[in-house]
């Protein structure tokens, strides 16, 4: 790199924009040489402000505590959009302590040195930030999480703006959620959130976030009283009135099942089965009905325990008999759903239909039937649908083998080891485990785990991690195999693609669903922009499916098996930044940092639990309403890069 060469001398001094993409490609290698990590440090320093924000951000992104130690003074930069990200960046740099324990005093004087700031920082933006920082330390003592409170609760007293109260929200519904193994939360800390929950001092519309987030956190410490309870149901957004249901009684539950919101409605229906109404069987009965299929589906997995109900059973068994619309893209959801339902209210029904479906041409009729099955305790058809041409049915199957008859299956799981899916691969070998077949079990594990390190690809490094730990288990360690990232960390990133997608949208078609846009991040989320634009534009999204919807939570895509185990060979590195997972946020599948595979999620609700843990690479621009009516297996028809001209 020249920037590098320049720092160690030899070279003219580069450019502004050089030095920033400088910055860029050395935490995109995750600063893995001293060299990469004094340019940062020295980048973090440069007069350039959107240098020093970019380098103190990746000082953030490494997650080493010790560097800290190097963030905490851009706290006082000039430039509020530095101050910003540092106070960011410490809490994402403080992240590494929950893999080592920090040394004496270190995360106190963290804390110290944030709310120091808080206390005199001018700029709201950078309170903000701030406030969600000191919320989101690892903080592992009961006095370390009591003074952080105290600290959100006295900035409390003197926010000045909406975008104060956010940080407020935002700090405590962290520190709740974190630390509810610690600690409860206090009065001063209750009262505040009780505050913020209900429209009032806060606007109702510009507050809806913030009224989200305080209700989050009274949630997490079972903290709601009555009256925030009535006030958030009768609030504007659909999204408190949604967080609420988690709280209500049973009789306002009765109610909001026939709420205008459809999330509204589909938290009530699972809220009655959780709290166990005697009315949830009747109240899902008429869901399925209810306009909005993924309401409907919720209504119909509920009637699974609706055994004593004829009313119920029979709406199931029509369910699973009328098969009219099951063979078209977008018509075999309710069927499958109520399979295996109805294997649950009526073994002997389910039984009986089972069969139509293990023969299904629609594979994911097939991996329906499997969980029925298992349901059914239906050795028979496990076995039928084990040895299915499709590896998402064989999983299920396998899965409800090793869960019925254990080690009596090993000859199933052991000859699995030679398909492809890296989802049939990690379940069989986690079902091998313990296997008292060890001479036939062993040559085959490690034959499969040396063709999967042989072909290189990080998407298999669930398959792998399983295999080795089984092989361990056996008294037959694999050695240093490798287990996470196996291809080469070669960067993406190019000053042309930067110049050139600036400022970038996509536009996603979703063939008999819609079309939404996005507005790309290219400046938060560089690497995962370039790498996601290039695959858009390579076509290597078209004909891929959101293979996974849940309700209230995410919709999920873009693997090519159509699982969450199988995506792009190499993978991507995290870019955990400032942008939340509010709803329309588009994040990047991990499992594990610096695990992404090019599976993208959106988020259908607020998730605050997801931020600073998934990178935020995208927003919905419009078309969320088109996403809410995404099914498991609608199909990407195409993804088109929009590049705007500044």
């Amino acid at each position: 790199m020249f920037v590098l060469t320049w720092l160690i001398g030899g070279a003219a001094a580069p450019s502004l924009a050089q030095t920033r993409l400088a910055v860029l490609q050395a935490e995109d290698h995750r600063a893995a040489t001293a060299a990469e990590l004094a340019l940062i440090r020295s980048g973090s320093h440069s007069s350039d402000p959107q240098i020093a924000r970019v380098a103190v951000r990746a000082l953030g992104r490494l997650e080493r505590p010790a560097l800290v130690a190097d963030i905490l003074p851009l706290l006082k930069h000039a430039a509020p959009e530095v101050r910003a990200e540092a106070a960011n960046a410490v809490g994402q740099a403080a992240q590494g302590w929950k893999r080592e324990k920090p040394p004496n005093g270190a995360l106190d004087a963290a804390a110290a040195a944030l709310t120091a700031r808080l206390k005199i920082e001018g700029d709201s933006d950078v309170r903000a930030a701030l406030a969600e920082t000191i919320g989101r330390l690892p903080y592992a003592a009961a006095d370390q999480a009591e003074g952080a409170e105290q600290a959100l609760v006295d900035f409390d007293a003197r926010a000045e703006s909406v975008t104060d109260r956010l940080g407020v929200a935002k700090g405590l519904e962290a520190l709740v959620r974190i630390t509810r193994k610690v600690r409860g939360p206090g009065p001063g800390a209750v009262t505040v959130l009780r505050r913020l929950a209900i429209p009032g001092g806060v606007d109702a519309t510009s507050g809806a976030r913030i009224r989200r987030l305080a209700l989050e956190a009274l949630q997490s410490a079972a903290a709601l009283d009555d009256d925030v309870v009535t006030k958030a149901m009768r609030d504007p957004d659909a999204q408190v009135r949604r967080i609420v249901m988690r709280a209500a009684p049973v009789s306002v539950l009765l109610t909001a099942v026939h709420d205008s919101s459809a999330g509204v409605r589909l938290e009530a229906l699972r809220q009655l089965k959780a709290k166990g109404a005697e009315d949830t069987c009747e109240a899902s009965l008429a869901a399925v009905s209810d306009r909005e299929t993924a309401v409907a589906l919720v209504a119909l997995d509920q009637l699974s325990g609706c055994a004593g109900s004829a009313a119920a059973v029979a709406a199931l068994d029509h369910a699973v008999t009328d098969l009219s619309e099951a063979g078209s893209p977008r018509g075999w959801h309710r069927a499958a759903h109520a399979l295996v339902a109805l294997a649950a209210a009526s073994p002997e029904r389910g039984a009986a239909v089972l069969g139509q479906f293990t023969g299904s041409r629609v594979w994911q009729l097939r991996m329906y039937a499997a969980r029925a099955a298992a349901t059914l305790h239906d050795r028979e058809a496990l076995e039928k649908l084990a040895s299915d041409e499709d590896d998402n049915v064989r999983e299920a199957a396998i899965d409800a083998l090793a869960t019925l008859f254990a080690h009596d299956a090993d000859k199933i799981f052991v000859a699995q080891l030679t398909r492809r899916g890296h989802q049939v691969l990690r379940a069989a070998a986690a079902a091998l485990s313990g296997t008292p077949d060890r001479e036939a079990a062993i040559p085959a594990l490690k034959t499969t785990l040396d063709r999967l390190v042989a072909e290189g690809s990080d998407n298999s490094h669930d398959a792998r991690d399983a295999i080795i730990k089984t092989l361990s288990g056996l008294g037959a360690p694999a050695g240093a195999k490798t287990v996470r990232r196996l291809k080469a960390a070669d960067t993406e990133l190019d000053a042309d693609d930067l110049r050139r997608l600036a400022a970038p949208r996509a536009r996603v078609a979703v063939r008999g669903v819609g079309t939404f846009e996005l507005a790309l991040f290219t400046d938060q989320a560089p690497a995962t922009v370039l790498r996601f634009a290039k695959l858009a534009e390579s076509g290597y999204y078209n004909g891929l499916t959101f293979h996974r919807v849940v309700p209230n939570f995410v919709v999920q895509g873009g693997s090519p098996g159509a699982n969450e185990y199988i995506g792009e060979d190499r993978f991507m590195r995290d870019e955990l930044g400032l942008w939340p997972h509010v709803r329309g946020a588009v994040g990047i599948s991990t499992r594990g940092r610096d695990t992404g595979d090019a599976q993208i999620f959106i988020d259908l609700v607020d998730n605050p639990r997801l931020d600073h843990e998934y990178t935020v690479f995208a927003q919905i621009l419009n078309g969320i309403d088109v996403v809410d009516r995404i099914l498991e297996g609608d199909v990407i028809e195409r993804i088109e890069i929009v590049e705007i001209v500044l």
